[in-house]
């Protein structure tokens, strides 16, 4: 049931924990392949039972001597589910920081690669988008590790009911507002009880085909300013799609069609992408800066999108590394 056991032996794992299914049959299967890890809680505090869950995850993590992290979110006003994600993910990141862990585990399942796969495919999506979550990561100083991506949550519920364990059910997984949970309803689940295994070999050879279309790019960085080797466009977008998400920030199907058009795209009003020179830009979409007459005819001959001038203005280290890069 359990995937990427070697990867997790002798490293320091930490767990993302909710109490729910998922989590709670991932922590007991972690136990009992002897694998260390400790566990990572936040309350939202939209659900009366939040306080419940924590607790419960505190004295699990006492009863089996980890450290149990924990973190009261802010309110969040709007776009729950994106603005929860940053909340989660900056939270496991300044831990993984902090105390130098190895990997991230989370609990996603086949289910939950199967909802993005259907969701993406109605947004417009090619094999690289609907392959989807892998089971391992490489994400800055740390790899996101996904162990149970090939089990349905059948499976799990089926674990913990026949070994007794304890698990949360969180009521807002049946609230169709939110268009996860309709895909699941409707979609996901009617389609898996039916057709799980070869829904499950799918995803086996579209990870076959994003491996062909997919080039590995070095991401090279100066201050904020992140570049790599251009190889195909579907390859880079990959590229650039995987680490914003290491920045918190998921391209949207319209900030896709972009790219795939334009060779200078700005993306949520953060950051702006460019192809250039046989590279791959990406730096903060930077509005107001002062340049002097010789620094925008130094920019003009290097052809740099407008865009990116007023950012380079301001980083004369970084504008060091972009000419190097111009005369190579």
């Amino acid at each position: 049931m359990l995937q990427h056991k070697e990867l997790l032996h002798k490293r320091k794992n930490l767990l993302a924990f909710s109490g729910g299914v998922d989590s709670s049959a991932l922590f007991f299967l972690l136990l009992e392949h002897h694998i260390s890890f400790d566990i990572a809680i936040v309350d939202y505090g939209v659900r009366e039972s939040s306080k419940e869950e924590v607790a419960f995850a505190k004295e699990l993590a006492k009863e089996h001597n980890l450290t149990c992290h924990t973190l009261k979110a802010p309110p969040i006003k709007s776009n729950f589910e994106a603005n929860a994600r940053e909340i989660r993910y900056s939270f496991f990141e300044r831990l993984i920081t902090q105390y130098s862990y190895n990997n991230l585990i989370t609990a996603h399942h086949l289910g939950d690669r199967f909802e993005w796969m259907l969701m993406q495919l109605c947004r417009g999506a090619g094999a690289v988008e609907l392959a989807g979550m892998q089971g391992v990561e490489q994400r800055g100083s740390y790899t996101l590790i996904r162990p149970l991506l090939v089990c349905d949550k059948n499976e799990l519920l089926a674990y913990l009911k026949h070994n007794k364990l304890h698990y949360f059910v969180d009521e807002s997984n049946a609230d169709e507002k939110y268009k996860r949970n309709y895909f699941r309803k409707h979609f996901t689940e009617p389609l898996l009880a039916e057709y799980k295994d070869g829904i499950a070999k799918s995803f086996v050879y579209l990870d076959a085909d994003r491996e062909l279309l997919v080039s590995d790019s070095k991401i090279e960085r100066c201050n904020d300013f992140i570049y790599f080797s251009s190889h195909s466009l579907r390859s880079d977008i990959a590229t650039l799609d995987k680490f914003l998400k290491t920045q918190g920030k998921v391209l949207t199907s319209h900030e896709r069609e972009l790219l795939q058009m334009q060779e200078c795209v700005v993306v949520g009003r953060e950051y702006v992408l460019s192809w250039w020179r046989g590279f791959v830009l990406l730096t903060p979409y930077v509005q107001t800066q002062k340049i002097t007459k010789e620094f925008k005819e130094k920019m003009r001959k290097l052809k740099l999108p407008p865009k990116m001038r007023s950012y380079f203005a301001s980083d004369v280290e970084a504008f060091e590394v972009l000419e190097s890069l111009a005369f190579a």
